[in-house]
C-alpha cells in the first residue's frame, strides 16, 4: 500500500478509469494547455494537483456566465498563474474520474490550449500547488491520466505546428555540404 501511495506521488501509479456502468451522468469540465513557444521550442505548463500531488493541466468544472474556454482560462489563473490567449476550439475530450472517498464522479474535460502571454508571480493557488514547464515528451512522461495523454498524442502534430522550424546555424540558414574526396 505504501509503495502505490509513494508511486501516485510520483505519478507512476495507474489513475482510476470511469466505471462503464456507473448510473451518473460525467461532470463536465473545461480545461487549459498553457503553452509558450522559445528559441528552445514548444513547452507546456503542468501544475501538480491539491489533493495527490500529480502532474495534471489546470482543470475544473465550468462557470456559470462564461464559455467553456474562457471557464478553462480562468482555471489557468488560479491554478498556474499565467494569462493569454485561448483558442474556442477544443483541442480534445478525455474522461477522468474524481474519487471523494469512498464515491467516484465520472467527468468529461475538455481541452484548450491556451499561449501564455503572461506568468505572475502571485496567484490564488500558488500556496497549494507547483507548476513547471516542460517539453511535450516531458510532459508525456509526467501525466498520469491515460485519457490525457491519449489526447496529447493525438494532437501531437498540432502542438508541433505551434513551435516555429528550428533555427539554423551560420551561413545564411543553408546546410553547407561538404565534398567528398
Amino acid at each position: 500500500m505504501l509503495r502505490w501511495i509513494i508511486n501516485r506521488w510520483r505519478g507512476h501509479a495507474p489513475i482510476p478509469q470511469p466505471n462503464p456502468e456507473a448510473l451518473e451522468l460525467p461532470v463536465s469540465q473545461a480545461g487549459a494547455i498553457p503553452y509558450r513557444v522559445t528559441n528552445k521550442g514548444l513547452s507546456l505548463l503542468l501544475v501538480t494537483s491539491r489533493r495527490t500531488g500529480r502532474w495534471v493541466f489546470p482543470k475544473g468544472g465550468l462557470m456559470s456566465g462564461r464559455t467553456p474556454w474562457a471557464s478553462a482560462a480562468q482555471e489557468a489563473l488560479e491554478e498556474a498563474g499565467v494569462e493569454g490567449e485561448v483558442e474556442d476550439q477544443p483541442l480534445g475530450v478525455y474522461a477522468s474520474v474524481r474519487i471523494r472517498g469512498e464515491r467516484q464522479q465520472p467527468l468529461e474535460v475538455t481541452l484548450y490550449l491556451l499561449r501564455v502571454t503572461r506568468q505572475l508571480d502571485r496567484w490564488p493557488e500558488r500556496g497549494q500547488r507547483r507548476r513547471q514547464w516542460m517539453s511535450l515528451p516531458d510532459a508525456l512522461a509526467r501525466l498520469g491520466d491515460p485519457g490525457l495523454i491519449e489526447v496529447l498524442e493525438q494532437a501531437a502534430p498540432r502542438l508541433a505546428a505551434l513551435a516555429p522550424p528550428a533555427k539554423r546555424g551560420k551561413g545564411g540558414g543553408k546546410d553547407k555540404i561538404k565534398a567528398g574526396p
